[in-house]
C-alpha cells in the first residue's frame, strides 16, 4: 500500500484549486440513472469514491467516459437492478442507488454499503422512508432488496436530518406519482446541489419555509450539463493546513458562504482572511489559540472537518474541547496524533485537547478518509519525518493531495 512521507516545518505559500464536491458528485451520479439522455458533469474529480461509483453504474449498463475534466454519463443502456458486494462494500455512497433503481427498474438489490469505519451509520431511515413511498423492503443477511411497482408521493418524517436519507427520498420520488414532502430534511449545501441538478433535468423540487422539501413527481427527466458546487471540506482542509503551518495561501474555486463557520474559526485562530468572488486569501503567522466546537448537521460545524480541525487544536495554546455528535467512532485518528506528541483525552463523544508547542514526526496510519487528512496536516507542521500509511483512504476524497501540497511548498512525497 502506498504512503506519504512528509518532512514537516515548512510554511505554505501559493495557490490551490478546489475540486467539485465529492458529496455532491456521488448522488448526482446516482441521479443519472433516472434519464435515458446524456448527463455531463463538469469538472468531475477523479477521486477513488467517484471512480468506484462509475464502476457501479457501468455494472448496470450505464456508459461513462471522461472527456478532459468532464464526465459524460449515458444511461440509455441501463439494464440492471443489483450490484456485487465487491463494489458496494467499499463505497458508502452506493446506498444512493436504492432510490433511483426502485424508480427506474422497480427493484433494487444491494449489499450493505461500506466506506470508512467511523461508526455504525445505519440506513434504517433510508429504508423506512422508501417504505413510506410504497417500496417493500426485505433483508437477507447483508443484502437489501427493495421493490415497488410505483413510487407514490407521501409525507416523509425523518427522525434526524440525515443527508443520505434526504437524498434517497429525493431521488426516488423525483419521478414518482404525486407530491412528496420531506419533514426535517438535511440542509447541507450538497442537498441543495442535488436538487438544483435534478431541476435542470426537468424535476420539480423546492425547499419550503427552509424546513420542508417538496417534490412534485414528473413523468420523465431529461439530460443536463451541470457543474457541482466546490468541495467545502477540501477547502476547509487547506484553510486548516495554512493555519497550522503558517504562510499565505490563495484558495480558488470556493463558495465562502458554505464554509462560513470554519472561516470564523480560522479568523479566531489569529489568521487573516479576505474573500473576493470565489477566492479566499488566508494569511497565518503560525501563532494559534485554542478552538472548541461541536459537530452537527449543517449549518453546525461539519463532522467531515472534525479530524483536520483537531489536528490544528493539538498545537494551539490552551485547551480545546471537541464534541462529535454525528458519528460515534470518528476519533480513530486520536491514537496516531498522540503518537506524534499530542495531548488528547477522549471521554465518550468528547475529546479534550491540551495544546502542545510542537508535534514530532512518527509512523502513523490513515484509518479513514478525514482522519487520514488530519494526520497529513499534523505531519506538515511536525518536527522531523512523518510517514502516513494506507493513503488510499485519503484518495477517496482528496484529488492529488500530495501534488497540491507540494505546489504550496510542502515537502511531501508519495511512495
Amino acid at each position: 500500500m502506498e504512503k506519504y512521507v512528509i518532512s514537516g516545518g515548512r510554511r505554505l505559500n501559493g495557490v490551490v484549486k478546489i475540486e467539485s464536491a465529492k458529496n455532491s458528485v456521488l448522488p448526482i451520479l446516482a441521479a443519472t440513472v433516472l434519464t435515458d439522455e446524456e448527463v455531463v458533469i463538469k469538472d468531475c474529480p477523479r477521486i477513488f469514491d467517484v471512480l468506484n461509483m462509475i464502476k457501479l453504474l457501468e455494472h448496470l449498463g450505464v456508459k461513462c467516459k471522461f472527456q478532459n475534466e468532464n464526465l459524460i454519463v449515458n444511461a440509455s443502456g441501463f439494464n440492471g437492478y443489483s450490484a456485487p458486494s465487491s463494489l458496494t462494500g467499499v463505497l458508502r455512497s452506493s446506498v444512493f442507488l436504492l432510490g433511483p433503481l426502485i424508480a427506474r427498474a422497480k427493484k433494487a438489490k444491494l449489499c450493505y454499503p461500506g466506506g470508512c469505519d467511523i461508526g455504525i451509520r445505519p440506513i434504517d431511515m433510508h429504508l423506512s422512508a422508501l417504505s413510506t413511498l410504497g417500496a417493500t423492503v426485505t433483508e437477507f443477511g447483508d443484502e437489501i432488496i427493495c421493490t415497488a411497482e410505483r413510487i407514490y408521493g407521501k409525507d416523509v418524517y425523518l427522525d434526524f436530518p440525515s443527508v443520505g436519507a434526504t437524498e434517497n427520498v429525493i431521488l426516488a420520488s423525483a419521478t414518482g406519482l404525486g407530491e412528496t414532502i420531506i419533514h426535517n430534511p438535511a440542509k447541507e449545501p450538497e442537498v441543495f446541489d442535488l436538487i438544483c441538478c435534478l431541476n435542470t433535468m426537468g424535476a420539480n423540487i423546492r425547499f419550503k419555509d427552509n424546513s420542508h422539501i417538496v417534490i412534485n413527481g414528473v413523468k420523465k427527466l431529461h439530460g443536463t450539463y451541470y457543474k457541482p458546487i466546490p468541495d467545502r471540506i477540501e477547502a476547509g482542509t487547506y484553510l486548516l493546513a495554512t493555519a497550522m503551518c503558517g504562510g499565505e495561501v490563495e484558495i480558488r474555486g470556493v463558495n465562502a458562504e458554505n464554509i462560513s463557520l470554519i472561516l470564523h474559526k480560522i479568523c479566531d485562530n489569529t489568521c487573516i482572511t479576505s474573500i473576493k468572488d470565489d477566492i479566499i486569501y488566508v494569511k497565518s503567522s503560525g501563532t494559534r489559540k485554542n478552538m472548541s466546537f461541536e459537530t452537527g448537521p449543517y449549518p453546525f460545524f461539519p463532522t467531515d472537518l472534525q479530524a483536520p480541525a483537531m489536528a490544528l487544536a493539538t498545537i494551539c495554546s490552551g485547551t480545546s474541547v471537541i464534541s462529535e455528535n454525528v458519528f460515534e467512532m470518528r476519533f480513530n485518528h486520536v491514537a496516531d496524533l498522540i503518537k506524534m506528541g499530542a495531548d488528547i483525552t477522549v471521554k465518550g463523544r468528547t475529546a479534550i485537547v491540551n495544546g502542545v508547542k510542537n508535534l514530532h514526526g512518527a509512523c502513523v496510519k490513515a484509518r479513514d478518509l478525514r482522519g487520514g487528512a488530519a494526520l497529513v496536516l499534523a505531519g506538515l507542521s511536525a518536527r522531523g519525518k512523518t510517514t502516513v500509511n494506507e493513503v488510499f483512504h485519503i484518495d477517496r476524497g482528496y484529488y492529488k493531495m500530495d501534488e497540491k501540497l507540494r505546489g504550496l511548498g510542502a515537502d511531501i512525497k508519495r511512495k
